[in-house]
């Protein structure tokens, strides 16, 4: 496993993170949670992403059981916080009276007297971002959390976000969008943005929820199972991703991971990581042998012949509007 700064900060993390979204409290019973989470340990993963509202508060629960016992000082553990946990008007967004008792919260559940990141998990446009930033800054300065992140802002947001962190004397380090070959949203405007000011992307979904797998082929059903099939585990994520044009590029990619002597899936990964603003690519399994799959794509280097021929492949069908990187979120 290889390691890499969070952004322009001092902390390391694993290039490969692993996430608990969907699968922890939902998808998969408790068993097989620690034992995907006993697996990306084995490999040398050493940081791990959740948030208060995964599995409606269960994924936190989950993963602190698992990780029970670890090392703290050795591991490096990110949660968020922003959507409902609750059923009041004030379980969720990011106001101060909800970021405070959040991260209480999630360090009960996890079982930590801090965590190393806490991200904002989206924009709140209900709430004026100074009161959102002084009680990150708050909670920073308490020592509950060391570093802030976002998640899936937009790049004017991230600017302004920063500029109150360093008003606060606080370290707005990453964001966490989503980013794969099929969804670049973020290059066009986040990414430069970020590089100026000195924030790393931390990336979910690189594998497009399993697409990128190539495990789904045009003209056929899912197979049982698997995440398009399974309501729990995300299948409304998926669906636009669930054309034959798409699913038919998908398989034009193999030759080109055979190529590189890798799976489809460890393609994908491999691919955002040559990204150099990424910092991590956070994967989910529900099995440990994907953890162990994924995790092979570590280190690994893509050659720019092969970089241009994926990007011949994918054409114009991967997603690079910058807009779509904004996901406003009001509370009622």
């Amino acid at each position: 496993m290889e390691f890499r700064h969070l952004g322009r900060s001092g902390l390391m993390i694993s290039e490969i993170a692993y996430g608990n979204w969907i699968t922890h409290g939902s998808q998969v019973e408790e068993d097989a949670a620690a034992a995907c989470v006993r697996a990306a340990l084995d490999v040398g993963i050493t940081t791990f992403d959740t948030a208060d509202a995964y599995a409606g508060t269960r994924a936190e629960e989950v993963l602190g059981r698992a990780l029970k016992g670890e090392r703290r000082e050795g591991l490096e553990i990110f949660t968020k916080v922003f959507w409902p946990t609750g059923p009041g008007p004030n379980d969720r967004a990011l106001s101060r009276k909800h970021v405070m008792e959040s991260i209480n919260g999630s360090l009960r559940r996890l079982q930590l007297d801090y965590v190393d990141l806490y991200q904002a998990h989206r924009y709140d446009y209900s709430t004026p971002l100074e009161e959102t930033m002084q009680a990150f800054a708050d909670i920073v300065h308490s020592g509950k959390a060391l570093y802030i992140g976002v998640s899936e802002w937009t790049a004017s947001e991230i600017r302004a976000g920063w500029e109150l962190a360093q008003d606060l004397k606080i370290q707005l380090v990453s964001n966490q969008p989503q980013y794969s070959m099929l969804w670049r949203v973020i290059e066009a405007e986040v990414v430069p943005v970020c590089e100026e000011l000195g924030l790393g992307q931390v990336v979910f979904s690189p594998v497009a929820q399993g697409v990128l797998t190539g495990k789904y082929e045009p003209g056929k059903q899912p197979p049982a199972g698997s995440r398009a099939t399974d309501e729990k585990s995300g299948a409304q994520f998926i669906q636009r991703l669930m054309t034959d044009e798409v699913l038919g590029t998908v398989q034009r990619l193999k030759p080109l991971a055979e190529q590189a002597g890798l799976t489809l899936a460890q393609l994908a990964v491999a691919w955002v990581l040559q990204n150099p603003n990424v910092s991590a690519a956070i994967v989910g399994a529900s099995r440990p042998e994907q953890v162990r799959d994924n995790a092979k794509a570590s280190g690994v280097r893509l050659e720019a012949d092969l970089m241009k021929a994926i990007d011949d492949v994918i054409g114009g069908i991967a997603e690079r509007d910058p807009a779509k990187t904004a996901s406003p979120a009001n509370r009622p």
